[in-house]
């Protein structure tokens, strides 16, 4: 069917979902699928509007595109870890070792669509209103920063608790407190912890794993630092070829969809590096008081280990959940930077910290653009006050 036949598809039903319609109780998804594919054609009739030839729904679609080589990348490094563990990535070919890790991704990403979307499409039917666009993004998020053995029924608990607590609770999507996909991550951080750490949760070795010899380690650079061993090519960790959670290994892939964010202005540049210098100062100042072998790990390091790229692009400029304020963002980034490693080389139980600064930083991003709204309230009647 072309492109025209789909519209003039779309439009000869219509009549069926308007009111008075017999499929008028599902409106909400006709107007869903119909949006996905065709821009509005609806107007405003009053008040102001911003208008502009990119709305919401293609918004989130340029945010899954600058994830694609975070996902691809973490398709391919799930079946290196797993051949190299079995001694065979050498003799096995690229198509093999990729196939491998997407046939394991895809049924977590598939889950992560069907549950949240089936959610978001009830919500939207309940209420009677338009299907939210948000989940577009927040249902590719979630199985990225998951390690890939997470069971998949427990990936389904997990979003449908981010859907329903997180965002609907809240009022959907624009009203949320806290990045979704980074709720799901820490429910199932502090709700099943066996599962989100440890050496095995990060390589998929399936029913070939005795062959395995008995001193292989799936351990993550973080988790060898912490014993100690800091015995890790830092140039694997910027390509990506290190055990980790499925989307967040590779530096380079992420920098790439940072380059896509950032030209289109869909992600804030000023909360990315703010970030990164917020990460690169505080790991400064840690190697010059190193008592032990974390906290001897080279600053610039941290920007490569763990998800901090990943949280820093993707997770730290979510526009709903960050400061909105351009000096805001300048503080509220520096913080996540600070925050996430001092937790991170700090706090022995924990050697990440990303996921948990960028949450605590949702927390009080409204409360760093009040002080900066109230500070330049402050400045403008100051300045009235001595023209007068």
């Amino acid at each position: 069917m072309t492109g025209s036949g789909i519209k003039n598809f779309y439009d000869k039903h219509r009549p069926k979902f308007e009111k008075g319609g017999k499929l008028h109780a599902f409106k909400s998804v006709y107007e869903g699928f119909e949006s996905f594919l065709y821009v509005s054609g609806a107007t405003t009739k009053k008040g102001s509007n911003i208008r502009d030839y990119i709305d919401l729904k293609r918004t989130m679609i340029i945010v899954v595109l600058a994830l694609v080589p975070t996902m691809l990348f973490g398709m391919y490094n799930i079946g290196f870890q797993h051949f190299k563990a079995l001694g065979l990535i050498e003799t096995t070919p690229f198509i093999n070792v990729f196939l491998f890790g997407f046939l394991r991704v895809l049924p977590v990403i598939v889950v992560s669509y069907l549950v949240g979307l089936g959610i978001e499409f009830a919500f939207a039917q309940i209420k009677g209103h338009e299907i939210n666009e948000g989940y577009l993004v927040t249902g590719l998020l979630i199985p990225l920063i998951l390690p890939i053995n997470t069971p998949l029924w427990m990936v389904a608990i997990a979003v449908a608790f981010s859907v329903i607590i997180a965002k609907e609770a809240f009022g959907g999507t624009g009203m949320n407190i806290w990045n979704p996909a980074l709720v799901a991550r820490a429910f199932l951080f502090f709700a099943y912890p066996a599962y989100m750490s440890g050496d095995e949760v990060w390589i998929r070795l399936g029913s070939q794993a005795g062959n395995v010899a008995d001193g292989f380690s799936g351990a993550t650079p973080l988790g060898l630092a912490l014993t100690g061993s800091v015995d890790y090519d830092i140039w694997n960790a910027f390509w990506g070829f290190i055990p980790g959670s499925i989307g967040e290994t590779s530096t380079f892939a992420i920098l790439l969809g940072a380059i896509l964010l950032i030209v289109t202005g869909i992600g804030s540049w000023k909360i990315m590096a703010a970030t990164t210098l917020g990460a690169l100062a505080t790991g400064l100042i840690i190697n010059l008081f190193a008592v032990n072998p974390f906290m001897e790990i080279p600053f610039w390091h941290h920007l490569m280990l763990g998800g901090f790229a990943f949280g820093a692009v993707f997770m730290a400029t979510d526009p709903v959940s960050a400061a909105q304020t351009n000096k805001g963002k300048w503080i509220y980034g520096f913080l996540i930077g600070v925050t996430a490693i001092v937790i991170r080389v700090l706090n022995p139980a924990y050697p990440e910290g990303m996921m948990l600064a960028i949450l605590l930083m949702n927390t009080f991003a409204p409360l760093i653009d009040h002080y900066i709204v109230q500070g330049n309230i402050r400045r403008r009647l100051k300045r009235a006050m001595v023209k007068a």
